[in-house]
């Protein structure tokens, strides 16, 4: 209620203020020419988090600075002249030192060198990227017999083709080879006038396109597994397709509805085994070309730039991996219409043979119904053949005593209509009796 009273506002929203300071919660450090930065992405098991905070704690903990708190996505701290930037992302974190340039060869020593070699070594997770970058002034004597003098790169750092050009609308330059040197990708950052903030703003962008890079190319290996299970997929089910258009009998069909099954449960576990990580792969993609866009690079005389060595070597990389998912995507699709024709043609032909059944069924009932009416005939004329019989006993009796005298033979001519008609009435009585019965 005092916030609501102070601002004149509505209380705010439970994630207001997280969400308003997230925008800054990261900024990116400012960097002075000389100085030397790396940079080192790791990726880290959900289980390895509360170890990642305790192993970053002891280090801090060692050069008396506080360490992150439980549960932070970012820390950092200053460990005399070296400056330590901690990031928590969604699947990896990122460790950045920087410190003073020392020495006058370029890459002669990295930023974390003062650090415990061991402490290095046992960071939690896998590395999956590491950058080196120097920052030197665009009149640095390392910079004497430049090989490329719009970059202001000597060849040696690097080894084959340099890659970049003036970047920061001619502020600065940047030449890298994208090799690994001692485990690093090595960038020259030469400084012509940048202010701090900008130069940390590079900084953080080149640490940033290699990190992604990598980590969009991760989906690679697994496009290149499941393209050969795809093509196998897919002749499996032309062929299964072919099968079902000349059609066949309904076991036939049956057979290639779980064949059509089959194909569908492994799309499926492709699909489910490769769609985060190829997720994943396009969305760094997309960050690793804006990172460059924000670069603003310019091209220099005889060397790409990075964007064009994205272009060549990365996005290939990335149209192959898209390819493989849209294929898997594509696959779903199509199997699970083969199966939806297919179980409708199992579906109508199972239809057609219960509707023979049924008639089939229906022509017994008629058959049986006349055999009854039939039985019921002979019936009526074995009843009445018995009655009349036992009704000619008793006049024979009925003469022998001498109750009357009458002719036996004219007495049962006489009754054996009334018999007839008598046995008739019974028994269409009792039918329509148990056929009352019978009914729901």
């Amino acid at each position: 209620m005092s916030d609501t009273l102070e601002t004149g506002l509505p209380s705010d929203h439970p994630l207001r203020l997280a969400l308003a300071a997230e925008a800054h919660a990261r900024p990116p450090e400012p960097v002075r020419a000389p100085a030397c930065a790396r940079y080192i992405a790791v990726l880290v098991a959900a289980e390895d988090r509360a170890r990642e905070i305790e192993h970053l704690g002891a280090l801090c903990a060692a050069h008396g600075v506080a360490g992150p708190a439980a549960g932070a996505t970012h820390h950092r701290a200053a460990l005399g002249a070296l400056r330590l930037k901690w990031e928590r992302h969604g699947e990896f974190s990122g460790y950045t030192w920087i410190a003073p340039r020392a020495g006058a060869a370029l890459f002669a020593a990295h930023a974390a060198a003062q650090l415990p070699a061991s402490w290095l070594a046992a960071i939690p997770g896998h590395t999956v990227a590491a950058v080196d970058v120097e920052l030197v002034a665009a009149g640095d004597p390392a910079l004497a017999g430049s090989a490329a003098a719009a970059a202001a790169a000597p060849a040696e750092p690097f080894e084959g083709q340099l890659i970049g050009g003036d970047i920061a609308e001619g502020a600065a330059g940047v030449a890298t080879d994208f090799r690994l040197h001692a485990g690093c990708t090595r960038f020259l950052l030469v400084d012509r006038h940048l202010t701090e903030r900008q130069a940390g703003r590079m900084l953080q962008r080149l640490f940033e396109i290699e990190a992604y890079r990598i980590l969009a190319l991760l989906a690679l290996p697994l496009a290149r597994e499941l393209a050969p299970r795809v093509l196998a997929v897919e002749s499996a089910l032309a062929r299964l397709t072919a099968e079902i258009a000349r059609g066949g009998a309904v076991a036939d069909d049956e057979a290639l509805l779980h064949e059509l099954s089959r194909l569908a449960a492994e799309v499926e576990s492709g699909l489910a085994a490769s769609q985060y990580r190829f997720g994943a792969c396009e969305a760094y993609c997309g960050l690793v070309m804006r990172r460059i866009a924000e670069l603003r690079e310019t091209r220099v005389p005889s060397q790409p730039t990075i964007e064009e060595f994205m272009t060549r070597r990365f996005t290939p990389a990335v149209a192959t991996c898209r390819s493989v998912q849209q294929r898997l995507a594509g696959l779903s699709e199509r199997v699970a219409r083969a199966s939806a024709l297919l179980a409708t043609r199992v579906g109508i032909a199972r239809e057609r043979q219960s509707q023979e059944l049924l008639r089939s069924m229906d022509q017994r009932a008629r058959l049986q119904l006349r055999l009854q009416q039939t039985v019921e005939g002979l019936s009526i004329a074995a009843i009445a053949y018995y009655v009349s019989s036992l009704f000619g006993h008793l006049v024979e009796a009925a003469d022998a005593a001498g109750w009357f005298h009458v002719d036996a033979a004219i007495a049962v001519g006489v009754a054996l209509p009334v018999i007839v008609l008598a046995v008739v009435l019974v028994l269409r009585r009792a039918r329509r009796h148990f056929e009352g019965e019978a009914a729901p």
